[in-house]
């Protein structure tokens, strides 16, 4: 295809998004199947072009004053890619497969439209009902937050240090152009451009033998702040398909007692294998049974339980940006329900001097900041643990992670625009 019928493509997809109120990931694999002749190429580079016009939908309607589908995505060429208006018009000529050529008033916005006088919602691409929660946590930086929360994430993996050491996965995968992560021991960065394909991880043979796991640098930071041990015992309350499950386990040398459990059982479904293909033998994984309690003989024992707690995902639009656009208000209340009844559920597990550590990846302080002060009403036998205390597990990166998160007086907050990594909020709280 020529990339004036992939930019067709992407138009059509946009329209089939915005008027079915489709989920991107299925209307593209719905085109795929549609599309036989397109090559993985083709589909790689539709998709970087959907994925764009999804995480800069508000600011390309904004520049060609216009919101179809058609206006947003030649938008999303100047504003996220960088192209002028006559490189823009050179791929709408009209011809077989191409766009229509440009209106004068198209030609025009492009030529001379920015989003330098744009609201703030509109600059940081988000729907206006959440300005006054980013407003809140960032202040008049909530434009330049939410663009970063925009960009295009790289591609993370983590280190099984079951397995292997970091220096050595550098050298097996230097053709896909690794990079060690700036703050996580144990991260690998792959940086991805606008259309290229994915790396096939999965079918490396290192990834096979469980030496690498696709994880965010800032899940593996959470997952470190933890600061699990060997010979601990250790909950992992939320574990979902267990991407900090394999982390704690690598954590504590496969030494002590590792419990991984869900509310949705149908969410561990992965996990098995995935334990398996790491080398992790001191796991215990409890899946709810009806209505009984999985964790009905723990009480007050447990040296460390992890929350990862169900949020909005806020923190996670880089890789999803659609689901930001699909957000409703009423999400979040059900969401600060959630955590709620989680956290008290984890203080009973709790022994005295134990600690939990509550992550959400979600940039909101309602989830955050507030939620914990909350708990710590509820169960004043618990306190924050100091978060320049809990960023010592970081090593010789504590400093200079303290420089860039923001910390406040319930834990640390990561950001794509500090840090780098997707959005992540930790605190640490012990029993006393």
């Amino acid at each position: 295809m020529t990339p004036a019928a992939r930019l067709s493509a992407a138009i059509e997809l946009i329209d089939t998004i915005e008027t079915q109120r489709s989920p991107a990931a299925g209307a593209l694999r719905e085109w795929g199947t549609a599309h036989r002749f397109a090559g993985s190429g083709d589909r790689a580079a539709i998709a970087g072009l959907v994925w764009d016009v999804l995480r800069r939908r508000a600011s390309s309607a904004w520049v060609m004053e216009d919101d179809t589908a058609r206006a947003r995505v030649l938008g999303m060429l100047k504003v996220e890619r960088g192209m002028d208006a006559d490189a823009v018009s050179a791929l709408c000529d009209g011809g077989r497969f191409a766009p229509a050529p440009l209106t004068e008033s198209e030609h025009a916005a492009l030529a001379s439209r920015t989003t330098a006088d744009a609201p703030a919602p509109v600059a940081g691409d988000y729907p206006e009902w959440l300005d006054p929660y980013l407003a809140q946590m960032f202040g008049d930086d909530r434009a330049l937050e939410a663009t970063a929360m925009a960009s295009r994430a790289p591609l993370d993996l983590r280190v099984n240090t079951l397995k292997a050491k970091r220096e050595k996965m550098l050298a097996a995968l230097a053709h896909l152009g690794v990079a060690p992560t700036p703050w996580s021991p144990l991260g690998l960065r792959i940086e991805l451009g606008a259309d290229a394909r994915n790396p096939g991880i999965h079918a490396e043979e290192v990834f096979i033998k469980g030496a690498i796991e696709v994880q965010d640098e800032g899940s593996q930071l959470a997952a470190l702040l933890s600061a699990a041990r060997p010979g601990e015992q250790v909950i992992d309350l939320c574990a979902g398909a267990g991407g900090k499950t394999l982390a704690l386990a690598a954590m504590m040398e496969g030494k002590g007692r590792l419990i991984a459990t869900d509310h949705d059982k149908r969410q561990l479904a992965p996990i098995f294998e995935r334990l398996s293909r790491a080398g992790v033998h001191n796991a215990d994984i409890r899946a709810p049974k009806g209505e009984a309690d999985p964790l009905a003989d723990i009480r007050a024992s447990a040296d460390l339980v992890l929350i990862d707690a169900p949020c909005t995902g806020t923190g996670t639009w880089r890789r999803n940006p659609d689901a930001k656009w699909r957000m409703r208000p009423g999400a979040l209340e059900i969401r600060l329900k959630d955590q709620a009844e989680v956290l008290d559920r984890a203080s009973a597990l709790v022994k005295p001097g134990g600690r939990i550590a509550y992550i959400t990846c979600s940039v909101l302080v309602q989830e955050n900041g507030e939620q914990v002060q909350g708990f710590i009403a509820r169960h004043p036998d618990f306190a924050v643990v100091p978060p320049s205390e809990t960023a010592a597990a970081l090593g010789d990166k504590a400093r200079d992670f303290a420089t860039a998160a923001l910390k406040s007086t319930e834990g640390w907050l990561m950001t794509p625009r500090r840090t780098g990594t997707d959005g992540f909020f930790v605190s640490v709280l012990r029993r006393r």
